[in-house]
């Protein structure tokens, strides 16, 4: 038995300070919120997949290796927005490889508790 054929049911977000999380992925970046189990998590919907936004328990350090990269038909709208609401990123969308059916746009930026995300847009090369 593999996971050939599972798919991800849940990603797991570690934050430090639970109210900063919660506020940071409903209000800037307005992913839906579901529910909360204070003061340690707090559940969003991002396309098919629950993010769990969550505080580790008191001595358990955070593992912060993975990066999320949401996808989305904009980039530079999102981008815009999201700037606008205050978010850093390390650069303004840029291509990052061109095959002669698709182009991929990136825009890297990270959560207030330093969380690597990103924008990703996937189109036509023009």
């Amino acid at each position: 038995m593999n996971l050939a054929h599972a798919s991800i049911g849940q990603l797991m977000i570690p934050v430090d300070d639970f109210d900063r999380g919660v506020a940071f992925y409903r209000d800037v970046l307005g992913l839906p919120f579901l529910f909360a189990a204070p003061p340690q998590m707090a559940f969003f919907m991002c396309g098919n997949v629950r993010l769990l936004v969550g505080v580790l328990p008191p001595g358990e350090k955070a593992q912060r290796g993975s990066a999320i990269y949401f996808r989305v038909s904009d980039i530079n709208a999102v981008h815009g927005e999201l700037q606008g609401k205050g978010t850093q990123f390390r650069a303004a969308p840029h291509l990052v490889h061109r095959t002669p059916q698709s182009e991929l746009w990136l825009a890297e930026f990270t959560d207030p508790d330093g969380n690597q995300l990103a924008l990703m847009e996937e189109r036509k090369p023009k």
